[in-house]
């Protein structure tokens, strides 16, 4: 978990930092290394993914909500949480500072409490197993997940290095203790269902505040930058309204699909980010070129390709 988040929160820093420093989007500092038109390809994949990142997260919680409740409500229970994501878009991000506050107070109490119930837990069964490198690899996956985003919030910081080792530092350590917490509770509780562990971790109700305000504030996320992406590409199209159609769309995918099929696609979308944020980072801090040169810069395009083709031949 250490190893994977050392990796993993590394790029991070970087990636964010290049948005910090050039105060550009996400997507919008891909242009700097890959050119006008070349990052083209990077945002409409971006796009993609945060759709597919918002249907499988609602899917998720909706899920979770319905095993609380012990009912087969998992569809009533998608549209909920959406409609919650797009109440949280149209306060929108600067106003929502106070909210936000508030709940990720209440979710830190919260967690609080999970990891005390977990952690006194005397009994402790084995739940399956990983290999080493499977284990670094899934550690890695979540702070490379936020590759493609993180430049839309650290563009806005006033210092550029402070602000980003700082968003940086919590998301490692915050993120270190989630896996943690997971990887117990499952011996803890003998199941992988979040929802179940918190059940047998005597949360009750709480546990249905627990999965609906982190999937909420989680997956707010996912379709604001999807908003910002689109922007990039239309240059006319409202931040706000593409992050609502982004939500909509992601709120009858969970509904109407298996988002679990969603999982392959996703694994293929990350190995188009890990190469993508290697090619940015050489070319910013090594190669210095701080500004967009071209509509393409092949050299760094078929740098890219090599990336994604051994990232591929890894992935086996």
């Amino acid at each position: 978990i250490v190893i994977g988040h050392l990796i993993g929160c590394g790029l991070f820093f970087l990636v964010g930092l290049i948005g910090a420093k050039s105060e550009k989007t996400a997507m919008e500092s891909v242009k700097i290394a890959f050119g006008e038109k070349g990052a083209i390809i990077f945002t409409f994949l971006n796009i993609l993914q945060l759709i597919g990142w918002t249907a499988v997260m609602i899917s998720q919680g909706a899920g979770a909500s319905s095993e609380v409740f012990s009912s087969n409500s998992t569809n009533m229970w998608s549209i909920i949480i959406g409609i919650l994501i797009i109440i949280w878009i149209l306060i929108g991000i600067k106003n929502l500072e106070k909210i936000n506050i508030i709940s990720m107070s209440v979710l830190f109490i919260l967690t609080l409490i999970l990891s005390f119930n977990i952690f006194k837990g005397t009994s402790f069964e084995k739940t399956g197993g990983l290999s080493f490198g499977q284990a670094i690899e899934l550690s890695i996956a979540m702070p490379l997940s936020w590759l493609p985003l993180i430049g839309d919030y650290t563009k806005d910081a006033k210092n550029p290095f402070e602000g980003t080792l700082t968003a940086s530092l919590v998301y490692f350590f915050a993120s270190i203790w989630m896996y943690i917490i997971g990887m117990s509770a499952a011996g803890f509780s003998g199941s992988s269902s979040i929802s179940q562990i918190m059940l047998k971790a005597g949360l009750g109700s709480i546990a249905l505040i627990i999965v609906i305000f982190s999937t909420v504030t989680t997956t707010f996320l996912d379709a604001y930058s999807g908003g910002v992406s689109c922007k990039s590409l239309f240059k006319n199209i409202s931040e706000k309204w593409a992050a609502l159609i982004v939500t909509i769309i992601g709120i009858a995918l969970a509904i109407f699909f298996d988002t679990g099929q969603f999982e392959n696609f996703l694994y293929l979308i990350g190995s188009v980010f890990a190469p993508m944020a290697s090619v940015q980072i050489v070319d910013y801090f090594l190669i210095k070129n701080k500004k967009i040169n071209s509509d393409f810069d092949f050299i760094n395009i078929i740098s890219w390709a090599i990336g994604f083709i051994i990232y591929r031949i890894f992935l086996k």
